[in-house]
């Protein structure tokens, strides 16, 4: 199985992408692990970033095409439906399920806004070069809705009154009860 989470910055997805992937013995490849790579080396936005960035996919597009199809993959990501770059990646990962014959299992976490602007404004992101100044996120969310298209079920979590793990054991929860999760649950405290 994927499974993807997708959601705003400072919601909780690499935090609990960790503890799902601990938990399944799963691969985590966090929307980091591909972005850092073209936050050192170009300016942001500009054609060199994108193309670090395709060439960076496109190795752990093969790398997870070369694993055992036993191998779970967890993808962590932050990709709006009004993004062309959003849908690009969204795109490439329902592919690559397809690819892998895997169950895509899309996973939306959110919560309110002044609780994601207190997480982003968290002193241990600056150390993992994340997004800290919430009033530079503030329009870019605004009136945006996530992507959720494209997987076989999909899991919507609010996490403002929860903890990662909680979080994680609902996404659990819902992975491993019996004939697998429905086409779309909702999961809200």
């Amino acid at each position: 199985m994927i499974i993807h989470i997708n959601g705003c910055p400072g919601v909780g997805k690499l935090t609990v992408g960790r503890l799902i992937a601990d938990a399944l013995g799963a691969r985590l490849v966090d929307n980091h692990s591909i972005y850092n790579l073209a936050f050192a080396l170009a300016e942001p936005k500009s054609d060199a970033y994108f193309e670090i960035l395709r060439e960076v996919r496109a190795t752990a597009v093969k790398w997870m095409l070369a694993l055992p199809p036993s191998a779970p993959i967890v993808l962590t990501n932050a990709h709006f439906t009004d993004s062309a770059w959003g849908n690009e990646n969204w795109d490439e990962m329902i592919r690559l399920a397809r690819a892998r014959d895997a169950r895509l299992l899309v996973v939306i976490l959110d919560c309110d806004i002044a609780e994601n602007d207190r997480r982003i404004a968290s002193p241990d992101r600056a150390l993992r070069r994340k997004l800290t100044d919430p009033t530079k996120f503030f329009a870019a969310r605004a009136g945006r809705k996530l992507i959720d298209h494209g997987g076989d079920e999909t899991l919507h979590i609010d996490t403002t009154l929860l903890s990662a793990e909680q979080t994680t054991e609902r996404v659990l929860q819902w992975i491993r009860r019996d004939g697998g999760p429905p086409a779309q649950c909702w999961a809200r405290k």
